[in-house]
């Protein structure tokens, strides 16, 4: 991908949608809209995945949450997603087995009939696993640190983990592939009134602050939690249609709290779940569900979060852990959807809503990442509908992802071995890694590299700080040679 060939063809070609959003749904929407064959583009006014759709517990999951709440239609419906996408990415989604500790005897009949059913929703050529009891000393075997006093057992179920940013970059490739023109630090500042059978959209180039229109039959809102902005843009009195929830996540080093398999902790005092996950050589702890007021592009986990992390995963732990085994951390905002449904941002619902304003623009919002495709598919249906599109069947649940980057790394290497080397010692990164960043998939600053296509930033502060020159001297290196 291209960004400056891009450009051009946004400013310069008609379209028959206008994504604007380049997070988990948007992108979804492009790829879905460009396999359909209609002609497709995407504005994203910071990096793909910079908001919300890096900053996810790292799961492509049914729900176990939501099948507590009874919302069997939104777990069987996660479930059939997360293998569909199992089968189209299998590079970037794979199985885990997840241990539920059971500290009092009846837990464990209550919790392995609530997991069996989750694998019932599952369907029976679910590639994912069956549930089962197992006993303290294999629970043990496998999450050493847990703490060992009242176990009885744990019952084991299993589910998909992924990596959210690099999913993210291989739909943005997959939707150029099949045609869609795409670029990031592109700004939606101004849209026009519905008239047929164009409509007119003003974007800023964020680099250059150029301003240029785009010119598309329907546009789909997918701004996650700045969506109801963009409404304001096509309809000043429009209602707010979001709340919004923080979610904190903590890192641990390698070494603290490791393992193959990952923890459920069930049920916490404000009806969370909280995860313990191995991800990339660390373990991910989160997370939590706070009501936040205001979308905010960058938000940050605050003490409050940080300490009910650590004190919630110390109850389980044979000795508590502290901040010092803390590697990084990083939080998210959720969109949720109708305020008025609860009174806590933890009971608000998931699920995803299509709305068509009076101007035409079709706004999707909700969801999570496990539904993406399904979230995109219903928002392009609606599009369609609204534009007149010749009808075109939707055929993602059977569309391969873009294939994984080991060929280019590897090609890359071959011309210049210094790229082979790690780009900080102890991670599998290579600085391959950034030159096919900058070239290939549309990064444009240091921080695109190490939050999004590596993921040092999530994983390691440290490790993030001290690659920065290095980042930089290659970015500088790339620019000269597209100049």
């Amino acid at each position: 991908m291209n960004r400056d060939t891009m450009l051009q063809r946004l400013a310069n070609e008609t379209f028959d949608v206008l994504i604007v959003g380049g997070g988990a749904t948007g992108l979804g929407c492009a790829v879905d809209a460009a396999s359909r064959g209609y002609r497709t583009a995407l504005v994203e006014a910071a990096d793909f995945a910079a908001g919300t759709s890096s900053r996810s517990t790292k799961l492509i999951h049914g729900g176990v949450r939501y099948l507590a709440q009874g919302n069997v239609h939104l777990v069987r419906e996660a479930l059939r997603e997360r293998a569909l996408l199992y089968r189209n990415a299998p590079y970037l989604v794979r199985p885990l087995a997840f241990l539920t500790p059971a500290y009092r005897w009846h837990e464990i009949p209550y919790y392995l009939a609530g997991l069996k059913f989750y694998d019932l929703l599952a369907g029976a050529r679910d590639d994912f696993g069956r549930s089962r009891f197992v006993s303290q000393r294999e629970t043990l075997h496998r999450l050493p640190w847990l703490r060992a006093r009242d176990l009885h057992g744990a019952i084991e179920y299993h589910d998909g983990q992924f990596d959210d940013a690099r999913l993210a970059i291989a739909l943005a490739r997959t939707a150029a592939d099949h045609g869609a023109a795409l670029a990031n630090y592109t700004a939606c500042i101004a849209l026009s009134d519905a008239t047929e059978p164009f409509r007119i959209v003003t974007v800023r180039d964020v680099e250059t602050s150029a301003q240029f229109a785009i010119r598309a039959r329907v546009v789909v809102n997918a701004c996650g939690v700045f969506a109801d902005a963009l409404r304001r843009l096509d309809d000043p009195q429009a209602a707010p249609l979001l709340s919004l929830s923080r979610g904190t996540h903590l890192v641990f080093a390698a070494g603290v709290l490791s393992s193959r398999d990952a923890l459920l902790i069930p049920k916490t005092d404000d009806r969370r779940v909280i995860f313990a996950i191995p991800w990339h050589g660390r373990t991910l702890v989160g997370t939590t569900d706070v009501p936040e007021r205001d979308p905010v592009a960058d938000p940050a986990p605050t003490d409050d979060e940080i300490a009910y992390l650590l004190a919630t995963i110390s109850a389980y732990t044979q000795t508590s852990v502290g901040g010092d085994g803390v590697s990084a951390s990083f939080a998210g905002l959720r969109p949720l959807l109708d305020r008025r449904a609860a009174a806590t941002t933890a009971a608000l619902s998931r699920e995803h809503f299509v709305e068509v304003s009076a101007n035409g623009l079709v706004t999707i919002a909700g969801g999570k990442w496990t539904t993406y495709r399904k979230m995109a598919q219903d928002a392009v249906d609606a599009a369609a509908r609204r534009a007149a599109l010749s009808p075109s069947p939707c055929v993602t649940h059977a569309l391969a992802l873009h294939d994984d980057t080991r060929d280019e790394l590897q090609a890359l290497v071959s011309e210049r071995p210094e790229l082979g080397e790690p780009l900080y010692d102890g991670f599998a990164y290579i600085k391959a890694d950034v030159v096919n960043g900058f070239r290939r998939e549309m990064a444009r600053t240091i921080d695109d590299i190490l939050a999004r296509r590596t993921r040092l930033s999530f994983l390691d502060d440290r490790a993030a700080q001290g690659c920065r020159a290095i980042v930089s001297s290659y970015a500088a290196a790339e620019r000269a040679s597209a100049d």
